[in-house]
C-alpha cells in the first residue's frame, strides 16, 4: 500500500441553505506533513464534539475507491481528498483494516479505531443533502486512526500493516452494526465484548439496543 496523497486544512465558515457553517472537510494537498498525536500538523477538525481527538486523529481513505464514485457521481472532480480524507492509500482495502490492528504510515504508527460515519459536512462538501445516506450505504467510509507513535508521512510513502489483533473485528463491522435497523445484543456482542472498542462505540451501540443494554 502507498499513500498517494496527503491533505490538510483550516476550519473555514461556508455559506450554505441559509446559514454559514463551520467546517474543515475542504482539505488541500501537501507533499509531507508532521503527524502528531492530535493530528496531521496544519490541520483542524471544526466540530470537535464528532471530530477530531486522539481516537479520530488520523483519517485515511482508500484511492481504489475513487474510481466507483466518479462512476456515481458523473461530472464532478473528485481530487483526493474529497471526502474529508487525510491519508489517500493505494491498496488499501476497508475490509482488512480491524480495530486496534497497527500501521505504519512513513515514519508514524497509527491504530485503527473505527469507521467515519457521514455527518452533514459531506452534504455541504458536495452541494447536496442526500450525500450523507449515499456515502452511508456505500460502505465506503474509511478508517479514522489513533497516533501511537508521531512521526512524518510523504507522498509516496508506504502504508503497512505491521501488526495485528488477535481478536479480529473489522472496523466496517462497526458501522454494519450501528446502521442496523434490526439490531439486537446476539449482533453486537462480538463488538462489546471486543477488549479495544472504544467507550464511546459502546455508548453508542448501547443506546441502539435500548436502555435494558446499557
Amino acid at each position: 500500500m502507498e499513500i498517494a496523497s496527503i491533505c490538510v486544512g483550516p476550519a473555514r465558515r461556508i455559506p450554505w441553505r441559509g446559514e454559514t457553517v463551520s467546517t474543515a472537510i475542504f482539505k488541500s494537498p501537501v507533499e509531507e506533513a508532521r503527524v502528531a498525536a492530535l493530528g496531521l500538523e496544519g490541520d483542524e477538525q471544526a466540530d470537535l464534539a464528532v471530530h477530531g481527538g486522539p481516537d479520530k486523529a488520523v483519517y485515511a481513505y482508500s484511492a481504489d475507491h475513487y474510481p466507483w464514485w466518479k462512476e456515481r457521481l458523473p461530472g464532478r472532480e473528485l481530487a483526493y481528498g474529497a471526502f474529508g480524507e487525510n491519508l489517500t492509500v493505494s491498496g488499501f482495502d476497508d475490509e482488512d483494516a480491524c480495530v486496534d490492528d497497527a500501521y505504519l504510515a512513513g515514519s508514524a504508527l497509527l491504530i485503527a479505531v473505527q469507521p467515519r460515519l457521514p455527518c452533514a459536512k459531506l452534504g455541504l462538501r458536495f452541494d447536496d443533502p442526500g450525500m450523507v445516506k449515499l456515502f452511508a450505504r456505500s460502505l465506503r467510509l474509511g478508517v479514522y486512526f489513533r497516533v501511537a507513535k508521531p512521526g512524518r508521512v510523504r507522498r509516496g510513502d508506504a502504508f503497512e500493516k505491521v501488526s495485528e489483533h488477535k481478536i479480529r473485528l473489522p472496523v466496517l463491522e462497526l458501522a454494519r452494526l450501528y446502521f442496523d435497523p434490526a439490531l439486537t445484543a446476539e449482533k453486537a456482542r462480538p463488538a462489546l465484548e471486543h477488549p479495544a472498542l472504544t467507550g464511546n462505540w459502546r455508548s453508542m451501540l448501547g443506546k441502539k439496543l435500548g436502555p435494558a443494554a446499557e
